[in-house]
């Protein structure tokens, strides 16, 4: 089964409660651009993910190229139904949940977030204390954001030892041109990220100062 390591974050937070650019640098990225099904590969459409954890939060860094922006003008706020236009996505699956119970977190490229507990017929906003922050470079065609989703939101009882289950995706573009990628493929023959059996595993990292 393939796995993302996210590193514990061994310095202060930024005056923005986020982690500074050379933390960031130090956890190891994992990239994809095929779509959901492991196909039709697009370079243009590369997203990096980084992953870094302390006791209090789990910090999520994606980098998305794009060749278009199709987004809700505004941002920096909560909305509902985020997915229906550009996005990337974490799905996670702590320790002691079912199969079909996981939290899904939502970011646009202009701020947008959208916090999710999933179950089956269910789904409900977790109102996290998140922490956000997006950027777009237009000359780059790259858009970047960052989340803070507190620990106390995903679980009662964090244990670095614990294996979590994650997957990560991205949509991109209006109909028909519609892009949806993919960390670890779904296979389904119509788009549809929500196949918890595709999900891959979590490790968290100890920071070398910390380990025995």
């Amino acid at each position: 089964m393939s796995c993302v390591n996210a590193l514990q974050l061994d310095v202060p937070l930024n005056e923005a409660g986020l982690p500074d650019p050379a933390s960031w640098q130090k956890a190891v990225p994992i990239i994809f651009c095929s779509d959901w099904r492991g196909e039709n590969t697009d370079d243009l459409r590369e997203t990096e993910v980084r992953m870094l954890w302390s006791y209090k939060f789990l910090f999520i860094r994606f980098r998305c190229r794009y060749r278009e922006i199709y987004a809700y003008k505004g941002g920096n706020s909560r909305r509902d139904k985020l997915w229906m236009r550009d996005v990337a996505e974490i799905f996670i699956r702590p320790p002691g949940r079912r199969l079909r119970h996981y939290l899904e977190f939502e970011i646009s490229p202009n701020g947008y977030w959208l916090d999710l507990d999933i179950a089956p017929n269910r789904k409900t906003i977790l109102f996290c204390d998140l922490k956000s922050r997006a950027a777009i470079d237009p000359d780059a065609s790259v858009w970047t954001a960052e989340l803070a989703i507190p620990m106390n939101c995903l679980t009662a009882f964090f244990n670095p030892d614990d294996s979590w289950r994650v997957n990560l995706f991205r949509i991109e573009g209006s109909e028909p041109n519609r892009f949806y990628s993919a960390w670890h493929p779904t296979h389904t023959s119509q788009p549809n990220f929500h196949v918890p059996e595709a999900f891959g595993e979590l490790h968290f990292l100890k920071a070398p100062s910390s380990r025995q």
